[in-house]
């Protein structure tokens, strides 16, 4: 775990282990691990929320795009979520990491039917329309200019809209859970990394100014914080006249 406490008024310029090269097995250890801090943290709770709202927009199956799709838990909660719903979706996982790729493939029933892709998000180009991009605790591994190259990418490809799921920078997330992921026995990486990624997260003025820079007017970005230590962006072109 990170010695120092960071300086919360600013982002904090460290690194996460889970970046750093590491063996397959040790990277699905610490995947595992953080499926089971976003259950316990309620983290699946503000996406499927805004879901709830875009879920009868498109005409016939919705295709989300998850990117940095990680460990998989976000769409396998989503595949659930409009299976109990009768909302037919088609879901895609994207990310950089083929080692990911390949772990959220092993972990997902084949009947779930996810298309699983080792991309960089910048690089890919759909073969077929998107109508909702989303990610989940991926924004806070990106530095300011690749999160404005994400939000133009995210704009441009979205039909109906994107939404972001990331942590809030502040003190008390920070030392909450250094604590809790001790006590829980997390992976070594997950007790390093979940400070660390609170650290490196984003603030709510940061955001407008990251979306301004990307050229979003204010009323069209949604940034709204969640219980416990989420900050999320969202953007609902459905809403849109």
């Amino acid at each position: 775990m990170p010695r120092n406490t960071p300086n919360f008024r600013r982002r904090a310029q460290l690194t996460e282990l889970m970046d750093e090269p590491c063996s397959r097995e040790e990277l699905r250890a610490c995947l595992r691990d953080l499926g089971t801090v976003n259950r316990l943290t309620l983290g699946y709770r503000p996406l499927l929320d805004w879901l709830s709202s875009m879920a009868s927009a498109a005409p016939g199956p919705l295709h989300i795009l998850d990117v940095g799709c990680g460990y998989g838990d976000g769409l396998r909660r989503i595949a659930r979520f409009a299976g109990a719903r009768g909302i037919t979706v088609e879901l895609t996982g994207l990310d950089i990491n083929p080692d990911t790729v390949a772990i959220a493939a092993e972990a997902t029933r084949p009947a779930t039917n996810i298309a699983w892709v080792h991309a960089d998000v910048f690089a890919y180009r759909p073969r077929r329309p998107i109508h909702l991009v989303v990610s989940s605790l991926f924004a806070h591994h990106l530095d300011e200019e690749n999160i404005v190259r994400f939000l133009t990418w995210m704009e441009s490809h979205a039909v109906l809209g994107w939404f972001v799921n990331d942590l809030s920078r502040s003190a008390i997330p920070y030392h909450l859970f250094r604590v809790f992921a001790k006590l829980a026995n997390f992976h070594p990486f997950v007790q390093h990394d979940g400070p660390v990624s609170i650290a490196r997260s984003f603030l709510p003025e940061d955001w407008q100014r990251m979306c301004a820079a990307a050229g979003l007017r204010r009323d069209e970005v949604s940034i709204r914080a969640y219980r416990p230590a989420r900050l999320c962006v969202s953007r609902s072109k459905a809403e849109c006249p």
